[in-house]
């Protein structure tokens, strides 16, 4: 069984909801009257909405960390440790996301007991953030040397805010991701947070990747559109579209969820 199959067993299309942490310490957008303590209480009150509504996971991510860092400082995964292992469910499986370190996500996984991780670990891009050069093999390693061999990577293979250096095709580059870099699963995302790719994309996707590597929509996705999309991928990552009205950085609406979960698993 695969890393991804054994997280997910006897759920043939894993629905993973986002559980947004609030600016960090030191970041420009960060509440320093209400602390690390009002991070805490903000994202477990997600947390709990969350699974409640029926989800199969959730992924804990730094979303308001903006403008996003491609190098984070050690109080990154301090502070990401501490909150996951605060809020972290007991019933469903959780991941962790660093926008856009894999070393902090790696770190955090490892210090909270994440089974998986969601980066972008492969090929270079040019983005809000400036050039981004990524390193698959730094990332395999050091999961290997901290003794997170269980842990998925879900590497992202169109991230948001970015755009390719190079000719190379998104389907091409997942394909080959795939093959050079070990990928858990593959993740198509469109042009930033709430937004996502074409269908004809995640078909192209999908048919470039080998069956049993599962390809995941990783944003976009919607009450009213996420059936269709399930027909062609194998599970979901969604935020934005279960926040109260819609918009990212909002706590999550319950009404919201629970009609996700109702549209996805009918």
């Amino acid at each position: 069984m695969t890393r991804f199959a054994s997280i997910f067993p006897g759920t043939d299309k894993p629905l993973i909801a986002m559980a947004h942490v609030p600016a960090l310490p030191g970041t420009p957008l960060y509440d320093a009257e209400a602390g690390v303590s009002g991070l805490v209480d903000h994202v477990r009150r997600d947390v709990e909405v969350l699974v409640d509504a029926g989800f199969d996971a959730v992924m804990f991510c730094n979303e308001n960390d903006r403008p996003y860092q491609l190098k984070a400082g050690p109080e990154a995964a301090a502070v990401m440790s501490r909150v996951v292992t605060e809020c972290r469910p007991d019933s469903i499986p959780f991941g962790v996301d660093f926008l856009w370190d894999p070393s902090i996500a790696l770190a955090t996984a490892v210090a909270t007991g994440a089974s998986f991780l969601r980066e972008v670990v492969t090929g270079v891009w040019e983005s809000d953030m400036g050039l981004w050069n990524t390193d698959a093999a730094t990332t395999l390693r050091e999961r290997r040397r901290l003794g997170g061999d269980d842990i998925a990577i879900l590497m992202n293979v169109s991230p948001e805010f970015a755009s390719p250096i190079g000719t190379r095709s998104v389907a091409q580059t997942a394909r080959s991701t795939v093959v050079s870099s070990l990928a858990d699963a593959i993740l198509v995302s469109g042009p930033m947070a709430g937004a996502g790719p074409e269908m004809s994309l995640l078909r192209e996707v999908r048919d470039a990747v080998p069956s049993d590597v599962p390809v995941i929509l990783n944003t976009g996705a919607r009450a009213d559109t996420i059936a269709d999309m399930l027909d062609v991928v194998d599970g979901c990552i969604v935020g934005s579209s279960l926040k109260v009205d819609g918009h990212t950085w909002n706590a999550v609406d319950p009404d919201r969820a629970r009609r996700f979960v109702r549209a996805a698993k009918a």
